[in-house]
């Protein structure tokens, strides 16, 4: 079996995918409460754990690596020299974030053949663009959901704080400084997303739009039915590239 562990800038998701590339467990931990402990103990809740991932946007604990490399018979870190299944054509992949590249792979593996914009709401706003049969393009960063509604509140002397979820009705136009808020943020978000989305269109043709992150559920019901939403894309992404390692060998 193999354990995949994605090490986000406020959350840490770790799943155990079996042979046939099924997810068999998951968790969640905030990033920093896991520990090398934790990693223990999901070795010792899954025995038969063979093989080991993990990719990380923060500074990982070295305790970590040291007790999957030590725990694993194959153990990969992410980064920019790990062998992927995608072309990359991104000019600086040193400075390219490892969760857009393993949820481009996972995007890549759930819907082969098709151009895709891989939209992850999480701290940050991320939209990457993979061509079918061709790879990796490039992608764009954009502030998070939270991001905007804390920028507000601290670049500003009277707007107040805000917060949301994600089953709240939303007006177009709030009729309050609170509603006004977060329905700037939230449609904000949704044009901006449903403006790549008929860029592209316009540009390539048939697009296939596959969402993740965090944030993703405070927009799933908003945006057209035909998106596809996959909250563990970055884990399928991560399984893949492992996988595909462990064949090789």
């Amino acid at each position: 079996m193999n354990l995949c562990i994605d090490q986000g800038n406020s959350r840490t998701k770790v799943a155990i995918f079996n042979e046939y590339g099924t997810m068999v467990n998951d968790w969640m931990f905030r990033s920093q409460d896991f520990h090398a402990t934790d990693v223990d103990k999901i070795f010792k809740f899954h025995r038969d754990i063979t093989a080991s991932i993990i990719s990380s946007v923060i500074n990982i604990d070295p305790s970590v690596v040291n007790t999957l490399n030590r725990r694993s018979k194959k153990f990969v870190l992410f980064d920019s020299s790990t062998p992927i299944p995608i072309a990359n054509h991104y000019a600086t992949p040193n400075s390219l974030g490892q969760d857009r590249m393993a949820a481009a792979v996972g995007a890549a593996e759930l819907l082969p053949h098709k151009n895709l914009l891989v939209i992850d709401l999480g701290s940050a706003a991320t939209y990457d663009f993979v061509r079918a049969d061709d790879g990796f393009v490039g992608g764009n960063i954009a502030p998070g959901l939270k991001m905007r509604l804390k920028a507000l509140r601290y670049f500003t002397g009277k707007l107040p704080k805000v917060e949301t979820t994600d089953s709240e009705f939303v007006p177009l136009f709030g009729d309050n400084t609170r509603d006004a808020m977060a329905a700037g943020v939230i449609n904000g978000m949704c044009f901006e997303i449903q403006g790549y989305m008929k860029e592209l269109q316009e540009r390539v043709g048939d697009i296939q739009v596959v969402l993740t992150g965090g944030n993703a559920n405070y927009f799933r019901s908003r945006l057209p039915d035909n998106i596809l939403f996959e909250k563990h894309l970055v884990l399928i992404g991560l399984n893949k590239i492992l996988s595909d390692l462990v064949q090789k060998e």
